[in-house]
């Protein structure tokens, strides 16, 4: 067999055509994985339509392309210079695409290349589309090649659906290791009941932070999150009208939080993530993971005072993803929560039209090729 199927875009706002293309070939340093799944970003219907006009700065990989951001499968050939992987390995396969040769790669900051590129995606530079060149595939198709640098090895516990929710996993536990989470701090999720927001509670549980406060919108929503632990949990509606940092406060001796992190998309209001940094302590650390649009108003004199810290978290490494597979492993991290919608490729454009219905960050929007 020389042909696969895979689901192309061929035009920015288009749906996307199931064709037959040519398998891939590993080249020596990468890895061709036979894909069972591969996770859905909920927003993709409108990020396919707009991006070339919200971001004409963030390049497409160039059309017709494969996406697909969150691939998992199973290894079924490899390059001449891998020799960490093998035929039959389970894996997750990183999108995050980076040159390898320019300072920041040489230095060991991956995720800052000058040429990084989400596979199957966007790039972040015009320099990107050489990255794209190398790895034209994304996974919403039966093959692709990976670089071997982008695998994480899956243990027997964690099954492809669960791994193709890694992309929104792994961007939480990037920022909340950055932060600091451990026994004895407190952090603060401001959207813990969405996709990408609800790792904040995983990982507050995996990471042994003491206390984990959380807010969202959906009551109900927000009493699941609160199920998962409820002695270590708790959680605030927005919706009742009180002030973020005032409530957090008041769970914390009136100190604050030690970390609190934004993981509200482009649309959300900026009122929120300003009283997250005001809940924080003296020396507290936020981080914003959830892309939040336009200019913030934010009282830097106060945070000079408080040594406190805003950065930017966009993604996670392999090396990342290998963490959150062995914490999976040990059983410290839960995935059982989740509640997999999963179509074939051939009803990919229902499946994207069809994520505005979702039970919060519980759903679990697959594709299995």
């Amino acid at each position: 067999m020389s042909t696969m199927k895979a689901a192309r875009l061929h035009r920015v706002g288009g749906p996307m055509q199931i064709e037959r293309i040519p398998i891939p070939e590993p080249a020596a340093n990468d890895v061709q994985v036979r894909v069972h799944a591969c996770g859905i970003v909920p927003n993709l219907g409108n990020i396919l339509a707009n991006w070339t006009t919200w971001f004409p700065e963030l390049p497409l990989p160039p059309l017709p392309a494969v996406f697909g951001l969150d691939p998992a499968g199973e290894v079924t050939a490899v390059g001449s210079h891998v020799h960490a992987w093998k035929p039959g390995d389970r894996v997750y396969v990183n999108p995050g695409l980076y040159c390898g040769g320019c300072r920041a790669c040489r230095s060991g900051d991956l995720i800052n290349c000058t040429h990084y590129a989400f596979s199957g995606y966007f790039g972040f530079s015009q320099n990107s589309l050489a990255l794209f060149k190398n790895y034209p595939y994304g996974g919403l198709c039966e093959y692709m090649i990976a670089p071997q640098y982008a695998l994480v090895k899956l243990p027997d516990n964690v099954t492809y659906n669960q791994a193709a929710r890694f992309g929104y996993l792994g961007t939480m536990y990037s920022a909340m290791r950055k932060a600091g989470v451990a026994p004895g701090r407190s952090v603060l999720v401001n959207g813990i009941s969405g996709t990408l927001g609800i790792g904040g509670a995983l990982f507050g549980l995996a990471m042994g932070a003491t206390r984990i406060l959380g807010t969202g919108r959906n009551p109900a929503l927000l009493e699941r999150v609160k199920a998962l632990a409820p002695d270590r949990i708790e959680v605030l509606s927005i919706a009742d009208g009180q002030a973020i940092d005032a409530w957090a406060k008041a769970r914390t001796g009136g100190l604050g939080v030690d970390i609190f992190i934004d993981a509200l998309g482009p649309g959300a209001p900026h009122e929120t993530l300003q009283q997250g940094v005001r809940a924080l302590k003296r020396g507290g650390r936020a981080y914003n993971i959830g892309a939040i649009a336009g200019m913030v108003g934010l009282d830097l004199h106060t945070m000079m005072d408080e040594q406190q810290s805003l950065e930017g978290s966009a993604w996670f490494t392999a090396g990342e993803g290998q963490d959150i597979a062995d914490m999976a492993q040990a059983g410290a991290l839960d995935l059982s929560i989740f509640e997999h919608v999963c179509h074939p490729l051939e009803q990919v454009n229902e499946a994207i039209s069809g994520i505005a219905t979702r039970n919060g960050g519980f759903s679990n929007f697959v594709i299995n090729p």
